[in-house]
């Protein structure tokens, strides 16, 4: 079941929605991917987001490094250049928004699009051999220039400058997926790796210090300037999806370092997501539930079904055997909540808003899901060629 479940998503990536972004999403005229596709399948006119080509960067390397035979890797430089040509500013960051044909309109500095740009200079730095001492440099320019102005001067980042509130947990999880990233790779030297597990380290503390709540485990988005929650009801806010995101990114980095907080927090964040995040009902994952747990925003959309997913693996991979039935369970439900989104629109496109109604919004699928959902495949491919996954993957052959 779960390999039909895999062969199913493999083969749908890479027959339809690669293909399709790439012959209607890519932008033949200007370069660069377009921010969505409608449902009659063309390329919108929309403005695009600083953080929507750096993921396609790394969406095309992933392709590549799952086994995808299009031309994922041309695709993927000539993606770069884009990036670097439309929104690289003066100040040696990424800018946030800019037209279809190129025009720059928001230059202004966003924690979250450099955390995409480094990850996107991470896959170029791993799949390609002539540009991996290019992208290392361009990708230490960009750090520097972080840690140079925008250094909290306890841990992590401040996100303007002059500092302002709120501070977010979200850029902050990207930024150290970012640095796993850079970790993972097998063509890069110890050196090449180093100041990226350093900083792994220091956001990894920073979460189990800072994000996690010590009294419930569970991990607020909001912080004023000092790290404590933002006051009132702004600092209640927690998302089930990302919770499931960070439970596999500390179970990721619990495996580096061998960290027990790291591991009892990733099985505290899932319980609390799996319990009190997700709707049995539809059967996904919601977007918001507050520090008690209550829900804050029903709507269910795409990206928290893959971290679910994600989540789900990274539990059966640090559990032992007697708890496999239960993970295994929870990633059946992840993917079924998953595949509910690929239904009843163009193949190759997929829904994002799920309400509380039992209908789905109709409207153009945006390119940014696209990473969750290869991550999401491919996390699972790669579990299902583990020695755990083999025998979870057995399990169902057990009456």
């Amino acid at each position: 079941m779960i390999v039909d479940h895999l062969n199913k998503l493999r083969a749908w990536l890479f027959e339809d929605a690669l293909p399709l972004w790439l012959k209607a999403g890519e932008d033949a005229v200007n370069g660069g991917f377009a921010e969505t596709i409608t449902l009659d399948c063309q390329g919108s006119a929309d403005n695009r987001r600083g953080r929507v080509n750096p993921r396609m960067v790394f969406v095309y390397c992933e392709a590549g490094r799952l086994g995808w035979n299009g031309p994922w890797m041309d695709v993927a430089l000539r993606t770069q250049a884009y990036v670097e040509r439309v929104y690289g500013t003066s100040e040696g960051y990424i800018g946030a928004l800019a037209t279809p044909d190129g025009e720059l309109l928001d230059t202004s500095f966003d924690l979250y699009n450099q955390a995409f740009a480094l990850l996107a200079l991470s896959s170029i730095a791993d799949v390609n051999a002539e540009k991996r001492e290019e992208a290392c440099a361009k990708a230490d320019a960009l750090l520097k220039v972080l840690k140079g102005r925008f250094k909290h001067p306890v841990a992590g980042f401040q996100e303007a400058e002059p500092a302002r509130a709120p501070l977010g947990a979200n850029p902050h999880m990207h930024l150290f997926e970012m640095c796993l990233e850079w970790e993972r790779s097998e063509n890069l030297s110890v050196e090449q790796k180093a100041v990226w597990s350093a900083l792994a380290d220091e956001l990894g503390e920073l979460c189990l210090k800072f994000f996690v709540c010590e009294k419930t485990g569970g991990l607020r988005e909001f912080f004023a300037l000092d790290w404590s929650p933002m006051p009132g009801d702004e600092g209640r806010a927690l998302e089930p999806g990302h919770h499931f995101e960070w439970a596999w990114l500390l179970s990721r980095w619990n495996k580096l370092r061998g960290d027990d907080r790291a591991k009892a927090a990733a099985a505290r964040l899932f319980e609390i997501a799996e319990v009190h995040g997700v709707d049995r009902e539809r059967g996904v994952a919601l977007m918001g539930i507050n520090d008690d747990f209550s829900v804050r925003d029903p709507l269910a959309r795409l990206w928290s079904q893959a971290e679910w997913l994600k989540g789900s693996i990274a539990m059966l991979e640090s559990t032992p055997e007697s708890e496999w039935p239960r993970y295994r369970q929870s990633m059946l439900d992840a993917l079924a909540a998953l595949e509910l989104f690929f239904e009843d629109v163009p193949t190759g496109l997929w829904k994002d808003k799920f309400l509380p109604d039992g209908t789905f919004v109709k409207e153009a699928a945006p390119a940014s899901s696209l990473y969750h959902i290869i991550s999401a495949i491919s996390e699972l491919d790669r579990f299902c060629k583990t020695e755990v996954g083999q025998k979870v993957v057995a399990l169902e052959s057990v009456k």
